[in-house]
């Protein structure tokens, strides 16, 4: 969390394109009401949930709180790359899997909500109708992918930079096949339905998000890397309040 770890932070920043307003996880008003409404009431119980959480994850401890910022922090600056791509969303890295790993999916749907509150309101990324819907998919399906790819690796024994890879990607890709889902449901096709949109959108993203995965995988490796080596202490903390 410090000069080392801020460095890879800065370097990640400097790829970061100013994009239209168009660029969006799912750009405001972009979805029906009804479907909004929807998304909020699926996050809603992760985010109460995610709250008691964070509450006992981060409890009387300030480097535990510092290092909770530091998650919150990759996600912002990793899910604010954006490359614009179907039908008002884009493809971006996620960030989800560092804190997913660190510090459980329920806590990562506070900060992961957190962070797209504030990219809808100051960077024009994403919105507040269907901010249950980006943090359905980012903040909610995203970290528990990341969280049982981790968990499931480690219990198999598997090197630890695998898992933290595997966790990173196959949660950032799981973010974009839950947002695929999402638009499909609210614009089906008129000859194949929502499967067939499904598949159009599925198809369209995996373009970009695939090679952005991977490299998030690899970023991630990076930065948990410096945790264990200089956080060792409050990771087994963590570890220890999570059993």
């Amino acid at each position: 969390m410090k000069k080392g770890l801020l460095i890879y932070m800065g370097i990640a920043a400097m790829f970061i394109v100013p994009q239209e307003a168009y660029a969006m996880h799912i750009m405001e008003g972009f979805l029906p009401f009804n479907w909004c409404a929807f998304w909020y009431a699926c996050s809603l119980p992760f985010l109460i949930y995610g709250f008691a959480m964070l509450k006992k994850a981060t409890k009387d401890n300030m480097k535990l709180k510092l290092l909770l910022g530091l998650c919150g922090a990759f996600v912002f600056v990793m899910s604010a790359m954006k490359i614009p791509s179907v039908m008002g969303s884009c493809s971006h890295p996620t960030g989800v899997g560092l804190g997913a790993i660190v510090f459980g999916p329920a806590v990562m749907a506070v900060l992961g909500g957190i962070c797209l509150v504030f990219q809808a309101l100051l960077l024009a990324h994403g919105g507040i109708s269907t901010l249950g819907a980006n943090v359905f998919s980012m903040a909610v399906v995203g970290p528990m992918v990341s969280y049982l790819i981790y968990n499931l690796f480690k219990r198999a024994q598997g090197p630890g930079w695998l898992s933290v890879f595997l966790a990173a990607a196959l949660g950032d890709l799981a973010t974009y096949i839950v947002t695929a889902f999402q638009l499909a449901l609210a614009f089906p096709s008129r000859t194949g339905g929502a499967a067939g949109s499904f598949l159009k959108f599925l198809a369209v993203f995996a373009v970009t998000q695939v090679p952005i995965a991977v490299t998030e995988g690899i970023l991630t490796v990076i930065v948990y890397n410096y945790l264990t080596a200089n956080s060792a202490e409050e990771l087994k903390m963590l570890a220890e309040r999570g059993s």
